[in-house]
C-alpha cells in the first residue's frame, strides 16, 4: 500500500495532504453491531482560504453555490458509501479532487449570433401558416 503525501488535482496542481484534515467517524445507518464499534466513515475538511491553491481557484471555489462549502470557506465532505475506512478515504479525496477540478476549467462564454436572413423569413412564413390554420378553426359567425 502506497502512502500519499499529496493530492494530485492535475499535472501542474498538487495539494499537500497536510492541508487536508481527515478524521474517521462512525457511520450512520444500518450495518449491525459493526457500525456501533468501528469508525469507517471519513469526515474530510479542507480550508480553501488557508490552502496553497492559486488565488484564481480559491476565488472560483468560494463563489460556488455548493452545500459542501461553508460560509467560512471550508469544504466538508463526509464519505460513508463503503464499509471500509480506506475506501471511504479514497472516495472523499476523489470527491474533493473532482470539486477542485471543476473550477480549474475556464468557462467558455457564449457569443450570441444573429439569425440569418433566410431563417428569419422561414420563421415568419411558418408563423403566417400557423395563424391561417388557427383562424380556420374558429366558428364561422365569430370574428
Amino acid at each position: 500500500m502506497e502512502i500519499l503525501t499529496h493530492l494530485e488535482i492535475s499535472n501542474n496542481l498538487v495539494i499537500p495532504l497536510a492541508e487536508i484534515e481527515i478524521q474517521a467517524v462512525r457511520s450512520q445507518g444500518s450495518g449491525g453491531q459493526n457500525v456501533n464499534k468501528v469508525s469507517t466513515a471519513i469526515h474530510l475538511r479542507f480550508d480553501i482560504k488557508a490552502s496553497s491553491l492559486p488565488e484564481l481557484y480559491k476565488e472560483r471555489l468560494l463563489q460556488l453555490k455548493d452545500s459542501r462549502i461553508t460560509s467560512e470557506g471550508v469544504i466538508i465532505i463526509k464519505a460513508q458509501r463503503f464499509s471500509s475506512q480506506v475506501k471511504n478515504r479514497e472516495d472523499a479525496l476523489n470527491r474533493l479532487r473532482e470539486l477542485i477540478k471543476g473550477v480549474t476549467v475556464a468557462v467558455k462564454l457564449r457569443t450570441p449570433t444573429k439569425p440569418t436572413k433566410t431563417s428569419q423569413i422561414k420563421r415568419l412564413e411558418s408563423k403566417a401558416i400557423q395563424s391561417r390554420r388557427k383562424s380556420l378553426r374558429s366558428k364561422i359567425g365569430e370574428e
